[in-house]
């Protein structure tokens, strides 16, 4: 019977030099990924460059639509981020034995993906160098931040949930990284053993680290919900007609951790195979990622349905019209693509021979990651293109060059940093692997 514990450890010893291993001698196909990536980041700083050059003229933004890939970019980045915390904290409240071996990336993820939305901000301002003009230090300018602006509440969410994300993430990782320390020598164990921060082992020790982790895991739970929740509020607070609505934040959050979930599904099935873990990312451990999937899918599916049904219901004319635009205009096609994958694909999930077939999922993950990128911009592009009055009606045709240089900058720094974390920081937890082998099987 297939289940979520390590298969074929015996002893600690091997627990740690299966996970230690990868870190030393990655492999031809790792390097190459690297480089890959690696140019794909230097693409798109080049193209953020050449746009703070010439202006923002050089993205097709313009009136109506002044939101466009930009933001939609960062909406999906910080619903990537969501998953991580679901997986660690919340599956470790609930006990979930299946988390053990993709907490830590979920963890990595995370905080990498926080990282790369608050890019998105500063590209879309065009102007990044006077950025400190909306800081709230005193000035003569008088150039204060509106403290009622939902904008606002974003950088302090944001900031709150990467810096709690991060702090879950480290405090997890000490007691491996005092592992890694006492099993290497020279620079790398004097690096490792700084960043252990003098762990020693002792019971004492382990009841602070309990106590650390228990409690970041009780605060970072509440931001799984609130984080989206307040990302939704920059629509939801507009009176445009398809975002002043109040199923925005369950509607976002349950987003968030569909696209997220699906993101793990793309870095682990890859992370599986590379390093031989086999024995680790077990297929019963996918199988509950994807019957998480099923779940979350549902509920989008689920929202859906609630929006066009008030839009009718309501009787308001430009919200019914507004949603009967996304399904028939310009947008269409982006709409139903959007349905397709995040709705009608993960019903596949229901069928065990889906649930259980690894290039299934990897292929599933990557339709919903691609059906929640068109949902963002179909939500952002198409209210701006279409709001109340018929005069100012005008579309967004497409992204330019620029912002597809970008948007393949961001893709390949989100997994060079994955590649970077795979490289130096153990992927999957030592401590909890340990834990998790059953008692009888260990030989010393």
């Amino acid at each position: 019977m297939q289940s979520g514990q390590p298969q074929g450890l015996t002893s600690y010893a091997e627990a740690d030099l299966q996970i230690i291993r990868t870190m030393w001698h990655p492999g031809t196909f790792y390097w190459f990924w690297i480089m890959v990536t690696g140019l794909g980041v230097a693409v798109g700083a080049i193209a953020w460059g050449y746009q703070i050059v010439t202006g923002l003229g050089a993205a097709n933004v313009m009136h109506p639509v002044m939101w466009a890939s930009y933001l939609t970019n960062f909406v999906f980045w910080v619903g990537i981020a969501h998953s991580g915390t679901l997986i660690s904290a919340i599956l470790f409240l609930f006990r979930a034995s299946w988390r053990t071996t993709v907490s830590r990336a979920s963890e990595a993820m995370t905080i990498f993906a926080v990282m790369i939305a608050g890019l998105f901000p500063l590209i879309h301002l065009g102007r990044v160098w006077i950025v400190y003009w909306i800081l709230p230090y005193p000035n003569e300018r008088n150039l204060w931040p509106n403290f009622q602006s939902p904008l606002v509440f974003d950088v302090i969410a944001i900031s709150t949930y990467l810096t709690v994300s991060f702090l879950f993430w480290y405090t997890g990782m000490i007691p491996d990284l005092a592992t890694i320390r006492d099993r290497t020598t020279g620079w790398r164990s004097r690096v490792y053993g700084f960043l252990a921060l003098g762990w020693e082992g002792s019971n004492q020790s382990w009841r602070h680290y309990g106590t650390a982790y228990l409690f970041f895991a009780a605060l970072a739970t509440p931001l799984v919900i609130s984080v989206h929740s307040v990302v939704s509020w920059d629509f939801a607070l507009g009176i445009s007609p398809g975002w002043h609505s109040t199923i925005f934040a369950p509607y976002f959050v349950a987003g968030a951790i569909h696209s997220g979930l699906a993101m793990v599904l793309v870095l682990l099935i890859p992370l599986r195979k590379i390093y031989k873990f086999e024995n680790l990312l077990t297929i019963y451990v996918f199988e509950q990622i994807a019957r998480t999937i099923i779940l979350t899918g549902l509920i989008v599916g689920y929202s859906y349905a609630v929006e066009h049904f008030m839009s009718v219901y309501s009787g308001n004319e430009p919200e019914a019209t507004q949603y009967h635009w996304r399904m028939t205009g310009y947008y269409s096609w982006c709409y139903w693509m959007m349905v397709v994958c995040n709705v009608f694909v993960p019903i596949a999930l229901f069928f065990k021979k889906v649930r259980t077939n690894l290039k299934a999922l990897f292929t599933i993950g990557i339709l919903v990651l691609i059906g929640m990128w068109f949902e963002r911009l179909v939500i952002i592009a198409g209210t701006q293109a279409h709001e109340f009055d018929p005069y100012s009606w005008g579309v967004y045709k497409y992204p330019s060059m620029v912002e597809w240089c970008i948007l393949v900058g961001s893709f390949s720094l989100f997994f060079f940093l994955f590649l970077l974390f795979a490289k130096f920081l153990p992927t999957i937890s030592i401590t909890e692997l340990k834990e998790a082998i059953p008692p009888g099987e260990i030989k010393g």
